[in-house]
């Protein structure tokens, strides 16, 4: 099953849409409410990224399901800014920079800002925010993008006792989906988070 496509912008009215799919998804495939709770906690960690992502594209929002596996797809299209713009945007972010340090969610978002964006030309960015090494750490599932990155690949490569460990012990998203992925295609990134329910 696929629900409505919701086109979302940096509007957030148009994330109620997002919510509104989420129930009715829930209701549909008669999830149990615990489960219903899981999708829509997780239709949250990705609203969470969409305000500033949306600064520097437009987007559609859609869940998909296979009988108990479930996708949550955020796919969002570049306006084509310069790394002098995105640097501009971040100016005037909630936090006045670039939180790729601090939190699974924060990273993700950040990953996908420099994908949507020129990956050579903000590569200079991204060395001086510290996302190379959780994006290395990643990287290179997906073959139908041209570039991509994995939570549950990122899972894999971290060390236990360490920083990056204890982020992910801390994270909703690390917590209860089963993988995220983040994809590149052209002037399109795609979010796709993954939750099977048993």
């Amino acid at each position: 099953m696929k629900t409505d496509i919701c086109t979302i912008s940096n509007d957030r009215s148009t994330y109620n849409a997002i919510f509104t799919e989420v129930e009715k998804s829930a209701e549909y495939n008669k999830l149990e409410k615990k489960q219903a709770l899981y999708l829509r906690l997780l239709a949250e960690e990705l609203v969470s990224m969409l305000p500033e992502l949306l600064e520097i594209g437009s987007g559609e929002f859609w869940i998909e399901n296979n009988g108990p596996d479930f996708e949550l797809h955020a796919s969002i299209k570049s306006k084509g800014l310069s790394v002098f713009d995105k640097e501009n945007i971040l100016s005037v972010s909630s936090s006045g920079k670039n939180a790729a340090s601090t939190g699974i969610m924060n990273k993700i978002k950040v990953m996908a800002e420099n994908m949507l964006g020129d990956f050579i030309e903000v590569s200079k960015m991204g060395a001086e925010n510290g996302w190379y090494n959780f994006y290395d750490m990643g990287s290179g599932v997906e073959t139908m993008y041209v570039n991509s990155w994995s939570l549950s690949n990122y899972k894999e490569n971290v060390d236990n006792n360490t920083e990056e460990w204890d982020e992910l012990e801390k994270s909703i998203i690390a917590n209860i989906a089963d993988d995220v992925i983040v994809g590149v295609k052209g002037k399109k990134v795609d979010i796709i988070i993954k939750k099977k329910f048993d």
